[in-house]
């Protein structure tokens, strides 16, 4: 091989290496993420999205604790009603407000970036009284995502297999070991983080596994995308009954006058799991 062959060569490598490590920039220089909302539903729309978009039931429920064994309706669900604030333009920027029954607050911001969503919310009880709004739920819908939808199946858990949390440091594949299969309610699946009483979480059969950290997810049908969320507190992570997944935020009850904040993440990324992991370790540092 002659000194230009060789000159050559080592150019053409150095170019696959350079669009190697930007791969994860070229897909969000193109997915370019936006938002929508059709009554209590979220949309999350992108180009890169199986199916062109993610529903989201947000809010699903604020909850009260005690509530692992007890009457969703009559006793878990605090009523509550939500306000579009405003659209910016772009779509990029969605504000809520909830307004809870017992009188407590939550304004909503959501931010679309190129390949994630942020949740930024303020809880605050102008109340006399003390909140029993505990923790809440987003109900993410991933049938189309997953490659099981309701137009490719009519089975409502295929998409399981798909779905993922770390135990033990390790991604781990639904259904996990451990599956718990006795509660209130059947099916589904909940994994409880230590900071958390175990009688405080969704009805649904409580897992005796600890998760590691705060990540729940799942591989798009191709798997070459990862969808995962995670938010900070953390209630939950919970495998429902509508192809979907949640974590669910952490509000712990809220005294008079007192005013919490509470942060999210949606990501839509590449199939690259030390990726997203680091990305959540920035992202939700350990306290």
């Amino acid at each position: 091989m002659n000194q230009l062959t060789s000159t050559r060569a080592w150019i053409g490598w150095l170019f696959v290496a350079i669009l190697l490590a930007g791969s994860g920039d070229v897909f969000a220089s193109t997915n370019t993420l936006t938002l929508g909302r059709e009554n209590n539903w979220l949309l999350i729309n992108g180009p890169a999205i199986p199916g062109g978009s993610i529903r989201i039931n947000y809010l699903e429920a604020y909850c009260r604790a005690n509530s692992t064994d007890a009457d969703w309706v009559k006793h878990t669900v605090i009523h509550h009603t939500s306000e579009v604030l405003s659209m910016s333009a772009d779509r990029k920027v969605l504000r809520l407000r909830d307004q809870l029954a017992d009188g407590v607050v939550v304004e909503h911001t959501i931010t679309a970036g190129a390949d994630e969503v942020d949740f930024a919310l303020t809880a605050n009880n102008p109340t006399a009284r003390t909140s029993e709004a505990h923790w809440a739920q987003p109900c993410v819908r991933l049938g189309d995502f997953t490659g099981f939808g309701s137009s490719q199946t009519k089975d409502d858990y295929a998409y399981v297999p798909k779905c993922f949390i770390f135990l033990d440091g390790k991604l781990e594949r639904m259904p996990t070991r451990a599956w718990a299969t006795q509660a209130r309610y059947i099916p589904g699946q909940v994994w409880c983080p230590k900071s958390v009483p175990r009688a405080d979480v969704n009805p649904r059969p409580l897992s005796p596994l600890v998760p590691s950290n705060g990540l729940i997810g799942c591989f798009s049908g191709d798997e070459k995308l990862i969808w995962a969320t995670a938010w900070e507190p953390y209630q939950e992570l919970f495998q429902g009954v509508g192809r979907c997944l949640h974590s669910d935020f952490r509000l712990g009850g809220l005294d008079p006058g007192q005013t919490k904040k509470i942060r999210g993440k949606i990501y839509i990324v590449p199939n690259n799991v030390p990726g997203l992991l680091k990305r959540y370790e920035k992202d939700f540092p350990p306290k």
